[in-house]
């Protein structure tokens, strides 16, 4: 049996990412920056590693919102997490959004992703929309 490569806009997403060991999410074609509770990066595909010009050593065990990716420190973005994370409510909202750390600002789309009680909530970055 084959399996399906996950995509972007699929809506099972959260689930399915969080079934992929490191070489399936490298497979993927959209960046995703998986991180804990605590907001602290656990898993990192080589497709954002690659976009973003920052290695998986650099990220890895590191804050998400106030080291690797600051500019996403806002109400867009980190506050949906935290709000998610206090009422215990599943998010799953894709934004449009302009990246501007560390590199020129680029249009991307943003899927953010978390279910209650999940070990790992999940930014997604799609820079081909």
């Amino acid at each position: 049996m084959i399996d399906v490569i996950p995509t972007f806009n699929q809506s099972d997403l959260e689930s399915r990412l969080a079934a992929l060991d490191a070489q399936g999410l490298d497979a993927l074609d959209f960046g995703v920056i998986g991180f804990d509770n605590e907001t602290v990066v656990r898993r990192y595909n080589e497709f954002e590693s690659k976009a973003a010009g920052l290695s998986p050593h650099r990220v890895l065990g590191q804050l998400l919102f106030t080291v690797v990716a600051p500019c996403m420190n806002n109400f867009l973005v980190a506050q949906r997490f935290e709000d998610a994370l206090e009422s215990g409510a599943v998010l799953d909202a894709t934004i449009d959004y302009v990246l501007t750390w560390r590199m020129r600002p680029i249009k991307v789309a943003l899927r953010l992703l978390a279910a209650p009680g999940a070990a790992t909530r999940y930014v997604l970055v799609n820079r081909t929309s």
